[in-house]
């Protein structure tokens, strides 16, 4: 047989079966992020390109686990979750292929994705600071380090250290100042407090509005689902270390699946929701900020105002979490 002929008849055969490995009209998605945030997007998705989308939601460390376990077996295509520190977990555990995307490297900014391109950010949240503004000028406020200062003594309130937010916070902080004066402030917050942690953003809220405490630290989308509710709150949000490092910043980001069947399709997938429907899907069904410059942020978070950005890569929240769990403790932040 002619050998030219020969190789165009397998270059045939190969050809069709190696397409047939990567296109699909279906993605799983393993989510962290709550059903009524993420199935609008995945909505969208189907619609404008006719690939559906299952999911099964979770929270973070199960869904790991669970990948872990059906290794490659997995019908799993993407992996969505919250907080750097997550997705360096997963990215650690060997649970995220690399990517190399244009795409993403234009539309997400570098200190929002794993330098290694195995996740990207995807909506941004910015750990800021909130205060009674019947009790407290902004004027006497400037950073987290601040905090510390002996003047806010019985003044500061803080959500527990336990929240991954608040470690991946610690995370950034170790990696800016060096670990021990990292520690000698966190000190510094706990001989602060008014009362003892709280276990969520609300509460810490609650409690400055009652004037239990004058100023605490919290995740701005809890802020905009609090006023939402109750806008008559004494409460006002204040950019802190604007000129030094930046407020910190932390995301819901996603990775395509080391074990995935269909690495372009979900690599796509990744790309679309870096794009701007996807974007405001996620960010304003939350409140939050979209990864993507490019794309404004909903009516009601702009009119928080402009900040500067902490713009240190945030793979520091992972890489750092295990030194900030144990600093916090050897300061009694409980």
């Amino acid at each position: 047989m002619n050998l030219k002929f020969l190789t165009l008849v397998l270059l045939g055969l190969v050809f069709p079966m190696a397409q047939a490995a990567t296109a699909t009209d279906s993605l799983v998605v393993y989510s962290a992020r709550n059903e009524q945030l993420i199935k609008p997007m995945f909505d969208a998705y189907q619609k404008e390109t006719g690939v559906s989308i299952k999911y099964v939601t979770d929270k973070a460390a199960p869904l790991m686990v669970r990948l872990k376990a059906e290794a490659s077996a997995t019908p799993a295509d993407v992996l969505i979750t919250v907080d750097a520190g997550n997705l360096w977990q997963a990215a650690k555990q060997g649970l995220l292929a690399r990517v190399h995307s244009k795409v993403l490297e234009k539309n997400i900014p570098a200190h929002l994705r794993d330098p290694q391109g195995r996740w990207f950010g995807l909506s941004v949240r910015a750990r800021t600071l909130v205060y009674n503004n019947k009790r407290i000028k902004p004027a006497q406020l400037s950073s987290y380090e601040q905090l510390a200062d002996p003047k806010w003594k019985g003044r500061l309130c803080l959500r527990t250290s336990k929240k991954v937010y608040n470690q991946s916070l610690v995370a950034t902080l170790i990696a800016r100042v060096g670990e021990a004066k990292a520690e000698k402030i966190v000190r510094g917050w706990v001989a602060n407090l008014a009362t003892s942690v709280f276990s969520n953003d609300t509460k810490v809220m609650q409690a400055i509005a009652a004037g239990q405490c004058d100023v605490g630290i919290v995740n701005t989308y809890y802020y905009g689902r609090l006023l939402k509710k109750s806008p008559d709150l004494p409460l006002s949000l204040y950019w802190p270390n604007q000129t030094t490092s930046g407020v910190h910043v932390n995301v819901s980001g996603a990775g395509v699946v080391a074990a995935s069947k269909h690495k372009k399709a979900a690599q796509a997938f990744l790309e679309w929701m870096s794009g701007a429907t996807a974007q405001r899907l996620l960010a304003d069904g939350n409140m939050e900020y979209p990864a993507n410059p490019a794309i404004k942020p909903h009516a009601i978070v702009s009119a928080w105002g402009e900040f500067k950005q902490d713009t240190i890569n945030l793979s520091s929240a992972g890489r750092l979490q295990v030194k900030a769990i144990k600093l916090m403790d050897r300061a009694g932040y409980k």
